[in-house]
């Protein structure tokens, strides 16, 4: 879903920086120790689920859990995301440095969306719940991510509208993937370490208080 050097206008560029700059800053300040480890391995899924991608015009198709790691982070998914994206373009020429914030934007955003949305019933007691919330957002997270990225390239001009509309159909795949893959996820994660979801009403509460 990286979006490559070039393709998009400058103030689409300088507007997604702006914004994921601000959306950084915000993820930081709620990134608590307690989070750390959290982010970091999240960090380096996002990384490693991402290397295999197949270009799409002026983007690509590939496994991204940034679902995942809004429901475990939330705001904090932000500077997660963002390490990922910035090791990426520096060892591997994905995506790009100028388009960077607007890489983040498009992939750190969803993720805090999905925590706002799918939170609660991934912290619910019935696992069942969990499991089918936790699908949702993975599965909502790459749909945002799609749409996203297809409003980034249809406002630099009406030629990427067609790349556009394409970014997101081959898209559906991978949302179902996700899902899938999400939703298992939390229910390992409900088992095995339930405290990633146990702080779901004290630290919402803390980010209402910020």
């Amino acid at each position: 879903m990286h979006i490559v050097d070039g393709a998009l206008a400058n103030d689409v560029v300088i507007g997604g920086t702006v914004l994921a700059v601000g959306g950084i800053a915000l993820g930081l300040k709620s990134l608590t120790a307690e989070k750390m480890p959290a982010a970091g391995v999240l960090s380096a899924t996002f990384f490693v689920a991402s290397l295999i991608h197949v270009p799409i015009g002026p983007s690509s198709v590939h496994l991204i859990m940034n679902g995942l790691a809004g429901l475990v982070l939330g705001w904090a998914a932000f500077p997660a995301l963002f390490v990922g994206l910035l090791l990426q373009a520096v060892f591997f020429g994905f995506g790009g440095l100028t388009v960077l914030g607007v890489n983040t934007l498009n992939i750190a955003l969803p993720a805090v969306i999905v925590y706002y949305l799918c939170r609660r019933g991934v912290a619910s007691n019935s696992l069942t719940t969990a499991a089918i919330s936790g699908a949702i957002g993975g599965g909502l997270a790459i749909a945002l991510t799609t749409a996203f990225v297809a409003i980034a390239l249809a406002l630099s001009g009406d030629e990427f509208i067609p790349a556009a509309k394409l970014v997101f159909f081959a898209h559906i795949p991978i949302m179902i993937i996700e899902a899938l893959v999400t939703g298992a996820a939390v229910v390992l994660a409900r088992r095995v370490k339930p405290e990633l979801f146990a702080t779901f009403n004290r630290s919402t509460t803390e980010e209402v208080a910020l």
